[in-house]
């Protein structure tokens, strides 16, 4: 991956603690892991609309309280956002329906502590940071940056009588520090990653951020293609695909500062692609 391009694209003022997002027509789809409202910015308007998940919806919620919303993905109109399960308070999921604003809440209490068991997980080790629905399956991204625990994807089938699995993936080292999934997307036949050194052994406290890579997965196996440092300094927490042509694809990625700066930072990552 030797030809990229990582650009600082527009600022929103409005948002705090960006951790995902989600491109669809020129609007931008946002969730926050200290907020419960999903954030809706019109791209060409410089529009933010905010869409409560939950009634009294808050911004900058208290860590002990907050939602911990760190995975959104679309399918087909549906988006689907995930609490990270770090907590009993971060077990809910959100779907919305973009036709009909119609929107689903799930507590996913059960299906996370199937997750520890498969997984051999602890309590405190359990941290969704990304999902991934196609053919009828999700993938939920584990990052292990909790004492002991590992980086991996759950493959969850629709009919979860088939078997939840757990595939622990190995990944490489910034000053020492594994870096641990932020984020996942597919294109096509590739999972395109983020993954951030932080230096903390908590799925709960922040850490020193020792920076963030990009990598590639072939999607049927998980065997990693491609990485590339995208930044020594900075944690990006969300990516999604922005435009694709035959020799270019191009991504909108978000960054968590980790405070409760009411901007939320989009930068543009432009890779070539081989003809």
């Amino acid at each position: 991956m030797e030809n990229f391009k990582l650009t600082n694209f527009f600022t929103i003022k409005g948002i705090s603690a960006a951790s995902g997002l989600v491109y669809s027509q020129n609007v931008l789809f946002v969730i926050s892991d200290s907020s419960n409202f999903l954030y809706q910015y019109d791209i060409d308007k410089k529009l933010l609309l905010k869409f409560p998940l939950v009634k009294e919806a808050r911004e900058n919620i208290e860590k002990e309280n907050k939602p911990d919303l760190e995975s959104i993905t679309q399918y087909g109109n549906q988006l689907i956002m995930l609490g990270s399960g770090s907590t009993q308070k971060r077990n809910t999921m959100f779907t919305l329906d973009l036709g009909s604003d119609a929107l689903q809440t799930q507590d996913l209490s059960v299906l996370y502590q199937n997750l520890k068991n498969v997984g051999s997980f602890t309590d405190d080790q359990l941290n969704i940071e990304g999902a991934i629905y196609a053919h009828q399956t999700m993938l939920l991204f584990q990052r292990g940056n909790s004492k002991n625990s590992r980086n991996g994807i759950f493959i969850i089938p629709n009919n979860q009588e088939d078997g939840i699995r757990f595939v622990p993936i190995s990944l490489p080292t910034l000053d020492d520090i594994e870096t641990t999934f932020t984020d996942a997307i597919l294109v096509n036949d590739k999972i395109y990653f983020l993954a951030c050194a932080e230096n903390t052994t908590s799925t709960y406290e922040d850490g020193e951020v020792l920076g963030t890579i990009l990598g590639i997965m072939h999607a049927p196996t998980f065997e990693i293609i491609d990485m590339q440092l995208l930044s020594e300094h900075q944690k990006f927490e969300g990516i999604t695909l922005y435009k694709e042509s035959e020799n270019e694809i191009e991504f909108l990625l978000c960054e968590d500062n980790d405070t409760e700066t009411l901007e939320a930072e989009i930068y543009k990552l432009t890779l070539k692609t081989e003809n």
